[in-house]
C-alpha cells in the first residue's frame, strides 16, 4: 500500500491507494490559479508594449495633424494637406478602437484576478477539514469573494447565482446579453 505522506503532487498519479479527494481538489484548484496567473503575467508585457506604441502613435498623429493644418493654403499643397488630415483622422479612429480593446483587456485581467483569488480562498477552505463543514466559514468566503468584485457585472452574476438561485448557465447568458449593449459605456483613458 502506497502512502501519501511523502508524495508531492497528485497522489492519484503517484499510484497512492490512500488518496484524498479533498487533497486532489485543492491541488487542481491551485493549478488552475497558477495557470490563470501565468497567462495574465505573459500577456501584461505584450499589452504594455502595445499601449505604449499606441500612445506614441496618437501623439505623433496629433503632431502631424497640427503640422498639416499649419501648411499654407497654396494650391500645390492643398491635396497633400487634405490627404494628411484625412489619414490622421482615420488613424485616430483606429487608435481609439484599439484603446477600447485595451480597456476590455484590462477588465478581463481584473476578472481573472478575482477568479484567481476566489479559487485560492476556496482551496484554503476546502483543505481545512474543520472549516469545510462549517457553514459560517462558507458564508465568510462568499462575503470575501463578493467584496473583491470591482465591476457591477461581477456582483450581479454573484448575486444571481448565490442569492437568487439562478443557474450559472442562465446568469452567464444574462451577463453576455448585457455585455452586447455595453460597448458605449467604455471609458477611454
Amino acid at each position: 500500500m502506497t502512502k501519501t505522506a511523502g508524495i508531492k503532487g497528485s497522489a492519484v498519479v503517484a499510484g497512492a491507494t490512500d488518496w484524498s479527494r479533498v487533497r486532489e481538489t485543492v491541488l487542481m484548484m491551485e493549478l488552475a490559479v497558477g495557470q490563470i496567473e501565468a497567462a495574465m503575467r505573459d500577456s501584461d508585457s505584450s499589452v504594455k508594449v502595445l499601449t505604449d506604441t499606441f500612445t506614441t502613435m496618437a501623439n505623433d498623429m496629433h503632431l502631424i495633424t497640427e503640422i498639416a493644418r499649419d501648411l499654407p493654403d497654396e494650391e500645390r499643397l492643398s491635396g497633400a494637406r487634405k490627404t494628411l488630415i484625412a489619414s490622421t483622422s482615420n488613424l485616430s479612429v483606429m487608435v481609439s478602437q484599439a484603446i477600447i480593446a485595451f480597456q476590455f483587456y484590462d477588465r478581463l485581467v481584473q476578472r481573472l484576478s478575482h477568479v484567481s483569488h476566489s479559487l485560492e480562498s476556496l482551496a484554503e477552505l476546502v483543505s481545512d477539514e474543520h472549516g469545510v463543514v462549517d457553514p459560517s466559514r462558507w458564508a465568510e468566503l462568499q462575503v470575501q469573494i463578493r467584496s473583491r468584485y470591482s465591476m457591477p457585472e461581477e456582483v450581479e452574476m454573484f448575486e444571481a447565482v448565490l442569492i437568487h438561485g439562478m443557474s450559472v448557465h442562465q446568469a452567464l447568458q444574462n451577463f453576455m446579453e448585457r455585455m452586447k449593449h455595453r460597448v458605449d459605456d467604455i471609458e477611454l483613458f
